[in-house]
């Protein structure tokens, strides 16, 4: 049943997409921030087949959002959820369809290799952070297994030290229950692999979001503080929460 369940999803995410994008482009027209990314993220969690609960409240005012990263669904569920933009590798933005649509939603992109450019980058991070937009972050820099947290690298963070405008950092326990193993995208796994397993997958797929408690960056003595805070938070809530999980099957 694998492959009907593919067509299935693949013809719901192709449904929320036009679905969203004329008025999309219709409301770009006011100059106004568009709710319709929003909508798309969370349709397209709902049509790969994920269910999105969240335990504890995001912050109400504005907002920097320090998650730990799984899957590419985290960006569906979290975007969904919250409205929030989100920090991506440049490498993205020259994706056919995703990089685009990627951009629709304020994504900031960075090139964390690139010597020099942290500057920059700050600069353009700070930009975003005028607006009310909620900015999230996957301080580990890339898809981790699930089953812990990698290192946090904290350069973007001294745009915080101090913030361009009075903002709270919360971090969010992103968790996958029993599916991590299947769900996750690490290592030297094709894009393409992971997704097609993904869309195959059996049942619902359940995404709790757990909204940790929220911090003042003033609080902290510089970016390393600030990711230790945030790190050791998720990690809390990662072995409280932690369940055994069965490692990817083989794709079909």
């Amino acid at each position: 049943m694998a492959p009907v369940r593919r067509t299935a999803r693949i013809a719901a995410l192709v449904a929320s997409l036009l679905a969203c994008l004329i008025p999309h482009l219709l409301w770009k027209l006011t100059r106004q921030r568009s709710p319709w990314p929003r909508c798309f993220l969370a349709l397209a969690a709902r049509a790969i087949g994920a269910r999105v609960e969240r335990a504890g409240q995001p912050h109400d005012g504005d907002m920097v959002l320090l998650a730990n990263h799984v899957s590419w669904i985290d960006i569906l569920a979290l975007g969904g959820s919250t409205g929030a933009a989100f920090v991506a590798h440049d490498g993205i933005a020259r994706w056919p369809v995703i990089g685009w649509l990627a951009a629709q939603n304020n994504t900031l992109f960075v090139a964390r290799e690139r010597r020099g450019a942290l500057s920059h980058q700050l600069d353009a991070l700070r930009a975003a952070m005028q607006g009310h937009q909620p900015v999230a972050l996957f301080p580990e820099g890339t898809t981790s297994d699930g089953s812990g947290l990698l290192p946090f690298k904290p350069s973007l963070l001294a745009v915080l030290l101090p913030p361009p405008r009075a903002v709270l950092i919360q971090p969010v326990h992103i968790d996958y229950g029993a599916a991590t193993g299947e769900i996750a995208w690490h290592g030297d796994e094709p894009a393409g692999t992971n997704a097609w397993r993904v869309l195959g997958h059996k049942g619902p797929l359940v995404v709790t979001l757990r909204f940790l408690a929220p911090f003042d960056p003033a609080s902290c003595a510089d970016r390393k503080a600030i990711a230790a805070t945030a790190r050791d938070a998720i990690a809390a809530s990662i072995a409280l929460h932690q369940r055994p999980f069965a490692s990817a099957p083989p794709s079909i």
